[in-house]
């Protein structure tokens, strides 16, 4: 017999008749409960879904998962959960992350689960799964499905979302044929997995491993592969082992590892989503890493991962120069190396032995990328609580400037007035788009790399300041501005900015602002009328009445801890249904 454990509670509860309940629920699914002598139950969280190609390939992992767990004297029960597919769900699956939190959290509550094994991939698959196993705070594993094969157009390797966006305004400027263009779209669909590129779902697995909750160097392994089969069956054993140590999430998620997995993000040169998720996920223990965290890890940790959209390469060329492991070994002298991860170990002993075997992929800190910092926190008169920029995929020469402002509300007004080639525009101008933050949408979409105007792409001018309050793909480029801070819709600074008003950009300095006085500022509020939001009832009012801003990582006010004794999880009473 194992030490008492959660699941005991229902397969062996002192009550006859709520025990032979509970048992005969598991009998009828076809376990075998006559062997049962109270070994742990493992719940396996699933994102598949084939509305969701990233995640495709889960059921084939799900398969070792449970492997694994046999042969450790577990019992696997797999369930469903809900499928964050960024491609196909609008406006965007941002919108939905926390709402799958809330799944696995109830998910882990209800049921009679000892630990779980998460499978995501996709973006927001990714934090979502994580921060409702936080909150249960039950021993857990991630594992992702890996990244998708890489397709080729004329001879070269395409990087998923990175070469889309390139090649569409390609297309606009008649640089490319209409036959050109479906082979792109046909190569870029090369199969399940995740962008082969760092957007946010590389990043977001990437920083799971330096976490220490995701095996090291699974993140980057292609999809469909003997080694990631071998370490999903591990993950499948070493979560029985985590159960009887008790090994949980408050054990190893401390400051330190937050801290670790901003570093790599940093090095990575990762998404700017990576922020808002990261915040989150800390705020579900209570601890706070923005914008502190990020300033300090930005301070000292260049770009020497050498992947699109800020460097040359792709997710697969990563994974062959040594995967995260190689990066972590890399800026190892910053890392908190004796925090504990999954396995038990601290990470200075499974980092003992991985170097990385290619310097064009992954570079040293003396010769990087992209110098310090990948990503970077600005504060100013525009964006009081912040707003963030990632500087390893911006234009240098755009670092400092400052442009009169063209201002856009809506989503299709901008897109409309962008590609119309008859509009002329000032190259030094800084486009804003407002009003699609987390409340104003709701859900802050990836519509914050703002196209740059038909009539200047065929100047040749490919980059300019942009600002918004939304969110941008991991995948995107450019000098983009993003998570402004209070959003416009709760009444931040982007509402009251006007056409032609100056804005400034000194990304040395971290600021942002707005080349008026306070109290224009203020007299402009003053005029300002509140609209009334047209959701009155479901989970989208739910969403805008519960959502917190981008520098407290979006998450719900209700299921962010304030205090010590709101992380304790309280368990069912357990009786008859």
């Amino acid at each position: 017999m194992n030490p008492e454990l959660r699941s005991h509670k229902w397969f062996l509860h002192n009550n006859i008749e709520v025990r032979a309940l509970h048992q005969s629920a598991l009998r009828s699914a076809g376990f075998d409960m006559d062997a049962y002598t109270g070994q742990p139950v493992i719940g396996i969280a699933n994102t598949w879904s084939e509305l969701n190609s990233c995640n495709m390939s889960l059921n084939v992992i799900a398969a070792h998962v449970k492997d694994g767990i046999r042969e450790a004297g577990g019992i696997p029960v797999e369930f469903p959960t809900f499928s964050l597919g960024e491609d196909l769900m609008k406006p965007t699956a941002m919108l939905y992350r926390n709402l799958l939190s809330m799944v696995v959290e109830e998910n882990l509550r209800t049921y009679p689960l000892d630990g779980v094994i998460l499978l995501g991939n996709c973006d927001k698959t990714v934090p979502g799964l994580a921060m409702g196993a936080i909150s249960a705070n039950l021993p857990f594993i991630q594992l992702n499905a890996g990244p998708k094969k890489v397709g080729t157009f004329k001879g070269q390797r395409m990087g998923s979302g990175t070469d889309l966006w390139k090649y569409s305004d390609e297309l606009k400027l008649g640089k490319i044929s209409l036959d050109d263009w479906d082979a792109i779209v046909k190569s870029l669909s090369c199969g399940f997995g995740a962008c082969n590129t760092m957007g946010s779902a590389s990043t977001m697995n990437g920083v799971l491993e330096a976490l220490g909750v995701m095996p090291l160097g699974l993140s980057t392994m292609p999809v469909a592969c003997e080694e990631r089969y071998a370490l999903s069956k591990e993950a499948g054993r070493r979560i029985v082992s985590m159960v009887i140590e008790k090994l949980t999430p408050q054990t190893i998620l401390t400051k330190a590892a937050f801290e670790n997995a901003i570093k790599v993000c940093m090095a990575l040169g990762g998404s700017t989503n990576a922020v808002l998720h990261l915040t989150a996920m800390a705020g579900r223990l209570n601890i706070s890493v923005y914008p502190k965290s990020f300033e300090e890890a930005g301070q000292k940790i260049p770009c020497i991962a050498n992947v699109q959209p800020g460097g040359e390469f792709l997710i697969d060329d990563l994974d062959a120069a040594g995967g995260i492991p190689a990066v972590m070994q890399e800026i190892k002298e910053h890392l908190h190396l004796s925090s504990i991860t999954y396995t038990g170990s601290p990470l200075e002993k499974l980092l003992s032995h991985k170097k990385p075997v290619n310097r064009t992929v992954i570079k040293s800190c003396s010769n990087p990328v992209k110098a310090a910092p990948s990503l970077c926190v600005l504060h100013g008169s525009l964006a009081p609580d912040g707003a963030i920029i990632k500087t390893s995929a911006a234009s240098p020469e755009l670092f400092v400037h400052t442009g009169p402002a063209i201002v856009f509300d809506d989503y299709k007004e901008m897109l409309a007035v962008v590609e119309d080639p008859s509009r002329e525009f000032d190259p030094n101008a800084v486009l804003i788009l407002r009003n699609v933050g987390p409340v104003g949408l709701p859900g802050m979409p990836e519509w914050g790399m703002i196209p740059i105007p038909i009539s200047l792409q065929k100047k040749g001018i490919r980059d300019m300041v942009r600002i918004s309050d939304a969110r941008m793909s991991g995948t995107s480029f450019g000098t983009v501005i993003l998570h402004v801070a209070p959003e416009a819709s709760v009444g931040g600074p982007l509402c009251i900015v006007r056409n032609n008003d100056l804005i400034s950009l000194d990304i040395p300095n971290r600021k942002l602002d707005i080349c008026i006085s306070q109290e224009e500022i203020q007299q402009r509020r003053a005029l300002l009328k509140p609209v009334p939001s047209k959701y009155t009832r479901g989970y989208l009012k739910l969403f805008q009445t519960n959502v917190l801003q981008a520098n407290e990582g979006c998450d719900f006010e209700m299921l962010k801890p304030k205090t010590q004794k709101d992380l304790e999880f309280i368990e069912p009473i357990i009786g008859r249904s």
